[in-house]
């Protein structure tokens, strides 16, 4: 038995003791719930400095601030969020009964699934982990979890805090690499929820099918952002640069290509060079700019660089010190890629990096059309101040969720529903849309012996007929 045969029965025996032990002891109180989730909390605290080393060391570079901001204090309000609403999110949702069926009462009860199965990605390892293991938690399931391999060092550490955190017949977590995700995803969960590519979603589905295990699937996708020809550069810029540039462009919701009117590229330009410079003073090698997480992904952002430039594209290399990139392992300056055309590699894959094709449009329609033209993106994000405009693009672009005037920030509103559609995802989290996601809405109807509907039954009579005639027109 080689070791990822060994680690697949040791998986396989995981899922079993935790079905049993989930079937022994019945769903877990409101008060159960909290205690966990704010157990987990706590750990995410007492880590909260091997957590920004661990991830240092996966990528090279990777800003404090950026790892404090979006992996830490984004999870610690979550899991606030959750412990302040599960009450509510727990109470039966009262359901209407049609008269003839008095005196009855119908409800929907949110019962846990049994056991999660996570697999999470490598951009945001700690929240895109434990956010998902929080609301697990908190629909009242146990969870098995399977960390990204290109973060290992992160890997291990979620290893280590979850198992000083829970038994392992409520939270396991196991770590290794492609194959040991291969087999994991082939395991009878109760269901399971991926992040990550939406090439590796489809196969991620596909092995769930074969045992009918439900998927909620966080893709990605080219998020687009659209630009009224009404609105000034300067705010647009900076807010363009921080969604694109925050984790080196290394984020699902990032902005991945932005359409402007014809008549606003050079200010644009201008405007995204000045902030790029401001918020990363030393470029590249800034303490504050993250990384690309490793040699294949840098390569991989070089090559649809040169393919665009070779199609046609004028690349053009923003912010200050673009050329001491080499000074930081896998450091990539941002870029802007302007005239970009379809047939570039650029177009066609999800960027993941700090490359920004700049496209131009006539009129919001051409822009709108474009948009419709691709594949529902997970984000959409419209800049501009103009209200029919406003409401042409939000009635007329289908996506994952949309943010007007900022970018990404939706992923920080816990009390929004996130993920996507399409080929951007299937299903979602946050919210109370999270907590139903990992629950079975059973719906109960409770009668009593007496009941209205007693008066329709065989033999039928003229009551019967009166009743059919007087609901059937």
């Amino acid at each position: 038995m080689n070791a990822a045969e060994k680690i697949f029965y040791e998986m396989q025996d995981c899922l079993i003791k935790q079905k049993n032990a989930f079937i022994k002891e019945g769903p877990p109180s409101l008060a159960q719930r909290k205690k966990s989730l704010k157990t987990l909390r706590q750990g995410i605290l007492d880590n909260r400095e091997e957590i920004e080393k661990a991830l240092i060391s996966d990528f090279g570079n990777r800003s404090r601030h950026e790892t404090r901001l979006l992996e830490i204090m984004t999870l610690l309000k979550g899991i606030d969020y959750l412990c302040s609403n599960l009450k509510n999110f727990m109470r039966p949702q009262k359901k209407h009964v049609p008269f003839h069926f008095h005196p009855a009462r119908a409800y929907v009860s949110y019962q846990p699934l049994g056991v999660i199965g996570i697999v999470s990605p490598w951009n945001y390892p700690i929240s895109l982990t434990i956010m998902p293991l929080a609301t697990a938690i908190a629909s009242g399931n146990r969870a098995m979890i399977k960390p990204s391999e290109l973060t290992p060092t992160t890997s291990n550490l979620i290893l280590k805090i979850l198992s000083n955190l829970f038994p392992r017949e409520e939270v396991a977590v196991f770590n290794g690499d492609a194959q040991i995700s291969e087999k994991f995803i082939s395991l009878v969960f109760d269901h399971l929820f991926f992040t990550g590519s939406t090439r590796i979603g489809k196969i991620v589905m596909k092995v769930a099918s074969e045992n009918l295990v439900p998927v909620t699937l966080e893709l990605g996708g080219k998020s687009p952002v659209v630009v009224s020809s009404k609105t000034t550069m300067d705010y647009v810029a900076k807010e363009i640069v921080l969604g694109k540039l925050f984790n080196c462009g290394q984020t699902c919701v990032a902005p991945d290509y932005i359409m402007l009117h014809e008549n606003q590229i050079n200010s644009f330009v201008a405007a995204f060079d000045k902030y790029t410079k401001e918020f990363y003073p030393d470029g590249p090698i800034s303490e504050d700019y993250t990384s690309i997480i490793n040699k294949h992904h840098h390569n991989r952002l070089k090559k649809l660089v040169e393919d665009a430039a070779h199609k046609g594209a004028t690349i053009v290399e923003v912010g200050n010190n673009p050329k001491k990139r080499s000074q930081h392992q896998n450091s990539m300056a941002p870029k802007l890629i302007l005239n970009p055309k379809d047939e570039m590699d650029v177009m066609s894959e999800e960027i993941f990096g700090p490359l920004l094709p700049v496209m131009t449009y006539q009129n919001i329609d051409n822009a709108i059309e474009y948009v419709n033209s691709k594949p529902r993106p997970l984000a959409l994000y419209y800049f501009g101040d103009d209200t029919e405009e406003r409401k042409k693009i939000l009635s007329r672009t289908t996506s994952g969720n949309v943010c007007i005037n900022t970018t990404m920030k939706h992923y920080a509103l816990d009390d929004l529903p996130f993920g996507g559609v399409g080929a951007s995802g299937i299903g979602s989290y946050h919210g109370i849309e999270g907590f139903q996601s990992m629950s079975h809405a059973k719906g109960i109807l409770e009668f009593r012996k007496w009941n209205m509907s007693n008066l329709i039954q065989p033999p039928f009579g003229k009551l019967a007929d009166f009743f059919l005639n007087s609901n059937i027109r």
